[in-house]
């Protein structure tokens, strides 16, 4: 089935490119639809695709050594993900689920090295995109090394808005299912750790919970408490 080259040409990924080598790329790509909770694929999985999301939310996840799970990042529509052979991996690093419906498109990993000698634009773009991701992880690192668990909640929840939002009446909605074991992992604390942190937040008016769709209320205020301005509500 040929793809509408209409919904990736805007995509920063596919930037650069002209029309021809977006079809090129196209012709190798299969368009791949998932249901909520479905694996894209799975950590220790030969890595035999690479992926752009186009639609939906993807979460991923890890498990170190001792079994305990780390939810690594959210892969959002537009984002490529998968790229395993760009780390000089044969297998997944990790597990993609979908968080809602989903689609994605996927090419051959065996694709990958040819693309990005034959479309400049496309490497460059991937780099980038390599880039900001070792600088989400740098920032990540940081936080967890550094910060208090109510500063490291702010941020991912800021980040979540920044990444996911969608603006309504009284606040910004972070527009896909995301539970508090979510946050609890994205941000290395306890689930109970966390539900104390919201229930205060939900208290003094920051945030407002309802079916795993947070509703920031007041962003200024969680930025203040992410960067220690205001001090913290626990």
């Amino acid at each position: 089935m040929t793809i509408d080259r209409s919904l990736v040409q805007t995509l920063p990924l596919f930037a650069g490119l002209v029309l021809a080598e977006l079809d090129h790329m196209l012709s190798l790509a299969a368009s791949r639809r998932y249901a909520a909770g479905a694996p894209v694929f799975v950590q220790g999985e030969p890595a035999e695709h690479f992926f752009v999301l186009l639609h939906g939310r993807l979460r991923v996840t890890q498990i170190n050594a001792e079994g305990q799970q780390t939810i690594v990042r959210m892969v959002n529509p537009g984002d490529l993900f998968g790229i395993a052979k760009a780390l000089r991996r044969a297998d997944y690093p990790g597990t993609a689920t979908a968080v809602s419906e989903s689609v994605a498109l996927a090419w051959p990993m065996a694709s990958w090295g040819s693309l990005l000698a034959q479309h400049p634009s496309l490497a460059i773009n991937a780099m980038q995109t390599m880039g900001q991701r070792l600088q989400e992880a740098q920032a990540r690192v940081r936080e967890l090394s550094t910060e208090e668990v109510e500063r490291r909640v702010a941020h991912t929840v800021l980040r979540l808005a920044n990444q996911a939002g969608r603006k309504e009446v009284g606040g910004i909605r972070i527009d896909f299912p995301v539970s508090k074991q979510d946050i609890a992992e994205m941000t290395g604390t306890t689930l109970h750790t966390v539900s104390r942190i919201l229930t205060a937040w939900e208290i003094a008016g920051l945030v407002e919970g309802g079916r795993q769709k947070l509703l920031v209320k007041d962003p200024h205020q969680l930025l203040l408490i992410g960067d220690g301005v205001r001090p913290g509500l626990l």
